[in-house]
């Protein structure tokens, strides 16, 4: 089970925004140590930004320009043993950047700091308010899972419960977010919240009405863009619809086409080496290939390896006893497929009938099985 968080922001007019703007950040807590350090970590021009300050009189301040609504990680190093060096527990919170003289105060630590003076992180903090019933629920779950020993993690009972009441908090969640992007469509927080509706399977006859409502200023955004071409290939790839070709290498660096498969049933696996929850959904789809690879059925592996790792791709190829047609640009996340399809988690799958068009998707365990069982068997 794993917890959402919420990444909330405010938009400007988006002319301003295109001029770049300065922002100015102090921050106050405590009496820090001499060698106490802060950094400032945030995204520009798609590249990770990284700073640093030493406490001038008891502040740190880092200054910058942006060219819209950004969010930054704050970390304080107290002792000032390094940013490598901090743990899973160092001092560490999420904020926004924006034009404005932005401070943060606290007696202890960033975590607990007060931000004032600036617009952002005031509707970040109304929005955690708006959604703090759900997200709450769903941290007791989380919290529970972790303290229950190995022998209630065994137990169905005990984790169907948990289930239940996670997939509850979530429903409530995405009520929620769906609500406040009606009712704030001049606001940037509101296109996060549709972000997050969203998930990784979007539904598009409720998303893009809303998205469509938003303000220009906020759907001409960087993310708002890059939101509305995942809208594009979720309505490219709902079930019903006609699976986008593609062409790529296969593990011998021959060009494979999925149009290829047309005349059967295949399942459009995306994976990768590195993805733990995909080698240990690959004996389900081992066990599903064999049972109905004489049944005109076969599997078509994308895998999203990184550039330069060809030969980890092909060893996990290997010791799962992947024997279909494997494919990639090893391109990691930017591999081409993956984009047209809207991948952004894995494992995920499609399963597209003998005249090209989806017939189902997110098919994993017995849900792979019975759905094959019910057109093949």
């Amino acid at each position: 089970m794993k917890r959402i968080i919420a990444f909330a922001l405010t938009i400007v007019p988006a002319a301003v925004w295109a001029q770049g703007t300065g922002f100015v950040v102090k921050i106050k807590v405590g009496s820090a140590e001499p060698k106490a350090k802060a950094y400032l970590n945030y995204r520009l021009a798609g590249k990770i930004v990284t700073d640093s300050a030493m406490a001038n009189n008891g502040i740190f301040q880092f200054k910058g320009m942006i060219t819209e609504p950004t969010m930054a990680q704050l970390v304080l190093d107290h002792k000032g043993a390094g940013l490598s060096k901090l743990g899973r527990d160092a001092d560490m919170r999420l904020m926004y950047l924006e034009k404005a003289d932005i401070s943060l105060t606290s007696k202890d630590s960033i975590k607990n700091a007060l931000i004032t003076g600036s617009k952002l992180n005031d509707e970040n903090k109304k929005f955690e308010a708006f959604t703090a019933v759900p997200d709450k629920a769903m941290a007791q779950v989380n919290a529970e899972y972790n303290a229950a020993p190995a022998d209630k993690k065994n137990n169905p009972d005990f984790m169907n419960g948990l289930q239940t009441r996670f997939n509850k908090a979530q429903e409530d969640k995405k009520s929620l977010l769906l609500q406040y992007a009606k009712q704030n469509p001049a606001s940037y927080i509101s296109l996060i919240a549709l972000t997050q509706a969203g998930g990784q399977d979007i539904d598009v006859a409720v998303i893009e009405p809303l998205y469509k409502n938003l303000s220009a200023n906020v759907r001409n955004t960087t993310a708002g863009k890059a939101f509305e071409k995942s809208i594009d290939a979720a309505r490219a790839t709902t079930i019903g619809a006609a699976a986008p070709v593609f062409t790529q290498n296969d593990v011998n660096d021959k060009p494979v086409s999925l149009a290829n498969f047309k005349g059967k049933y295949v399942l459009v696996d995306f994976w990768a080496s590195w993805c733990g929850p995909c080698r240990g959904e690959n004996p389900n789809v081992v066990k599903a290939y064999h049972k109905y690879k004489d049944k005109n059925f076969t599997i078509l592996g994308v895998s999203l390896d990184r550039p330069g790792n060809k030969e980890q791709w092909l060893a996990a190829i290997k010791a799962d006893g992947l024997e279909w047609t494997q494919v990639s640009d090893l391109k990691f996340w930017d591999n081409d497929a993956a984009k047209l399809y809207g991948i952004k988690s894995i494992p995920q799958n499609y399963l597209i009938d003998p005249d090209g068009k989806i017939i189902g998707k997110n098919l994993r365990g017995d849900d792979l099985n019975k759905k094959l069982a019910s057109i093949l068997d």
